[in-house]
């Protein structure tokens, strides 16, 4: 973050960030910058304590209050409710980078690591082993986040989180404001515009998923191939957040809803500071480099400080009858278009 970058955020939140009493409060620049060291370098509340010579309690209270200013201030500018228009947006972006017509964002999920909360149970408890709550991120063709949804039980699997989220509950019932079907670039067929996931999420007419299985046609494996390419734009999306915001790297000693606003803070400063102080937040070189069928031929720098994300592989995944009839022959138009289209 640049120190003009800084100003700017400090413009916007300080305001809501200045306390009054008989004693001399600690001022907007000093909460805001404690908060952002202890966002970005991932270290606990008793380090930052004795770095500012505060109490630990007033360390705790300040970072989550700020850290709820920096979500409800910036929220509605960095993050806003998506218009028709803003697909369509996101759909030529989506093409003109990527080269997949009618995409208007990729979606999957990332695990918090958080303490075990009491009485619990298993709530918390995911399949890497550990107690987490899960943050659904969608993002757009450049690594912001367009949508997510924070705080869902660990031991919930991206396909339910989705279907108990607003944005999927909007998602599934065709109620997220999405472009109507048009005509694919320099064809004649006719396709919805869609979001893509990995093989956890299912199959749609605005969802689209890899095809299941392994051996597959040429057809269906190009397909899978130029969807792995455009979905690897969440991966890195992530990828930079978790590399920037290092507090998202270890265990949270808190309870979820804490943990919820904290998360909530990194993911919105991702969107502010990659739109202020690019160059500093996401250098070249910093997202990976891909070839034509979605192999990684450089590794982005983020993949040495963070731990990638671990994909459901389509092969392990069975064919099922979940997906309606005009879903998978929705598919099959665009795996026809990818393989009549190489990039």
């Amino acid at each position: 973050m640049s120190p003009q970058c800084f100003d700017l955020l400090l413009e916007k939140v300080g305001g809501r960030l200045q306390k009054f009493s008989f004693r001399k409060p600690i001022s907007p620049e000093c909460r805001l910058f404690m908060t952002l060291m202890y966002l970005a370098h991932g270290s606990s509340v008793y380090v930052t304590s004795r770095l500012f010579r505060m109490g630990v309690s007033t360390v705790r209270m300040i970072v989550q209050e700020v850290c709820d200013v920096l979500w409800r201030t910036l929220v509605t500018e960095y993050m806003p409710e998506v218009s028709e228009n803003d697909w369509k947006k996101y759909s030529q972006e989506f093409n003109d980078v990527w080269n997949f017509p009618n995409c208007c964002g990729s979606i999957d999920g990332k695990h918090v690591a958080i303490q075990c909360p009491p009485n619990s149970g298993s709530l918390f408890y995911n399949y890497k082993q550990f107690h987490s709550i899960n943050l659904m991120g969608v993002c757009d063709a450049s690594y912001n986040f367009i949508a997510v949804d924070i705080g869902g039980y660990g031991g919930n699997s991206d396909g339910r989180i989705l279907a108990s989220s607003e944005f999927g509950r909007r998602l599934l019932n065709n109620q997220l404001n999405l472009p109507a079907p048009c005509q694919l670039p320099n064809s004649s067929e006719i396709l919805p515009h869609f979001i893509v996931g990995d093989a956890a999420y299912p199959l749609k007419n605005n969802l689209f998923r890899p095809n299941p299985g392994s051996n597959l046609p040429a057809q269906q494996e190009t397909f899978n191939n130029r969807l792995s390419r455009v979905r690897r734009t969440i991966e890195n999306a992530f990828g930079i957040l978790v590399a920037r915001w290092r507090i998202l790297k270890i265990t949270l000693i808190m309870f979820p809803s804490s943990a919820e606003t904290i998360v909530k803070a990194c993911v919105i400063l991702h969107n502010f500071v990659k739109r202020h102080s690019s160059t500093e937040y996401c250098p070249a070189g910093f997202v990976d480099r891909l070839d034509n069928a979605g192999n990684i031929v450089e590794p982005g720098e983020w993949r040495t400080l963070v731990e990638p994300l671990s994909s459901i592989p389509a092969s392990s995944i069975q064919k099922g009858n979940n997906a309606g009839r005009s879903a998978i022959q929705n598919r099959d138009v665009l795996a026809k278009y990818v393989m009549e289209h190489p990039i």
